[in-house]
């Protein structure tokens, strides 16, 4: 399937997942110089009107919580943090997720959750069960985990999901027992694992990387294995090798072809509408739609590969459902889609608005300061402080800031900037009794609150 869920449950409302939300979002993966691997998800927005784990393991998470905690008011005021978007950025990484935690004055805690790591005689097993059925490797790869993934673990002796006492806690707030912090984690973490269960993976050790490498490896010497005796008795022997002088004297290997042009601009999709009705529910105009999308994302990522250093670039994170719906809106598609994608993103119309607005001005960066309020720690609150106090000029006014999280208001004035994770400062604008984005990014506050739109 499509972008946004093909423009939002499809022609046939089935829900489909979108195709960029393959690998999660934010950072993950192992360093070069074999750092332990983790993955750090944005928080999410609040959860008011819905429920915490849809699929059937991050049921069986929460019911691992439920099961162990000792006091069920603890769960009830962690949901309610949770539901109210009191859990930051989560840290996954193995036998442990990590957040900070507000309570309802905003103090913030510090809450981890332990999980145990399958020792090396347990992951061979498991990733044994995994290889032996192609079907499991196809469904983690859909972002899926069959109930029979786990049965299959469960028989040789690996439990993939916790049980009673399994997640020991750990908070700030030095509570013995699961308190509303590490509880409101826990559920924070049953909404992401309903969209990537190689979370839990990566909890009881492995990288999802490191680990689909490994079922390939398994998968090779599998299909190897498979190979009739009279093909491998016909087969010429294997050589013995060469001496290293040898080796060392032969020419190197071809050099690679040079790399492909640069495209000017985007190449046409095919016109779908014909003479034929098309079969079912099938939108043309959806397709067409994405079709030229498609296009324009392909021109883009070519001039990135052809930029200089794009080889040593981070890979960006897949966009959530949510972000790949406000980057379609913000292509101005045809005004049938847009109703589309407005009726199923589950926000109000303004919400998208902001969103979109927000996306104009810096891509998923942008949306992501417009959505998450945070609190910088110690170290990154004296780094904005000293921008603050660095951005006007000896003799020049500077305006009287209210600081509130990671965002300065100024006093009298419906302007404010934000303060991003990556150092940078984005103006606001109150309009209709809502803080809207008033421009990009800028390096200082000052730069920032003299953003056009952003001025008085």
């Amino acid at each position: 399937m499509s972008r946004a869920e093909y423009i939002h449950d499809g022609p046939d409302g089935d829900g489909a997942r979108a195709a960029d939300r393959a690998g999660g979002s934010g950072s993950h993966g192992a360093d070069s110089d074999g750092a332990r691997p983790e993955r750090t998800l944005a928080a999410l927005p609040p959860a008011r009107g819905r429920g915490f784990a849809r699929t059937w393991w991050g049921r069986a998470w929460l019911k691992a919580l439920e099961d162990t905690a000792l006091d069920g008011e603890q769960l009830r005021r962690g949901r309610k943090h949770a539901r109210e978007g009191a859990v930051g950025a989560v840290c996954v990484r193995p036998g442990r997720i990590t957040a900070v935690v507000q309570d309802r004055d905003r103090t913030p805690h510090r809450s981890d959750v332990l999980l145990r790591e399958f020792g090396e005689a347990e992951w061979d097993r498991l990733l044994e069960v995994i290889a032996d059925r192609s079907g499991h490797i196809a469904a983690l790869l859909d972002r899926d985990m069959p109930p029979q993934l786990a049965e299959d673990a469960a028989a040789v002796g690996v439990e993939l999901l916790p049980g009673i006492g399994d997640l020991e806690p750990e908070c700030g707030c030095e509570a013995w027992d699961h308190c509303p912090h590490t509880a409101a984690l826990c559920y924070q973490l049953g909404r992401l694992l309903d969209e990537d269960p190689f979370l839990l993976l990566l909890m009881r050790g492995r990288a999802e990387r490191e680990l689909l490498d490994e079922l390939q490896a398994r998968s090779v010497a599998r299909a190897a294995g498979h190979v009739p005796r009279a093909v491998r008795d016909a087969s010429p022997p294997a050589p013995e090798g060469v001496p290293a002088r040898e080796a060392f004297a032969a020419p190197g290997p071809p050099p690679l072809p040079a790399p492909p042009p640069a495209v000017a601009t985007p190449g046409r999709p095919p016109a779908l509408a014909g003479g034929t009705d098309p079969a079912g529910a099938l939108d043309v105009a959806a397709l067409e739609f994405l079709a030229a999308d498609a296009a324009v994302r392909a021109r883009r990522l070519l001039a990135e590969a052809l930029a200089p250093g794009h080889a040593t670039s981070p890979v960006p994170a897949a966009l959530t459902v949510w972000e790949d719906t406000v980057r379609l809106t913000a292509a101005a598609p045809p005004a049938p889609i847009a109703a589309r994608l407005a009726a199923g993103c589950g926000r109000d119309r303004t919400d998208l608005a902001r969103a979109v607005r927000a996306w104009e001005h810096g891509g998923a960066a942008a949306l992501a300061v417009l959505e998450e309020e945070w609190t910088p720690d110690a170290e990154t609150l004296a780094r904005a402080r000293v921008q603050l106090a660095a951005a006007w000029e000896e003799g020049e006014r500077a305006p009287r800031l209210r600081a509130t999280g990671n965002r300065w208001t100024v006093a009298g004035a419906d302007l404010q900037v934000r303060y991003g994770r990556d150092g940078r400062w984005w103006p606001y604008r109150k309009e209709r009794g809502r803080w809207w984005p008033a421009g990009p990014a800028a390096p200082d506050p000052a730069a920032a609150l003299a953003a056009p739109g952003s001025d008085g």
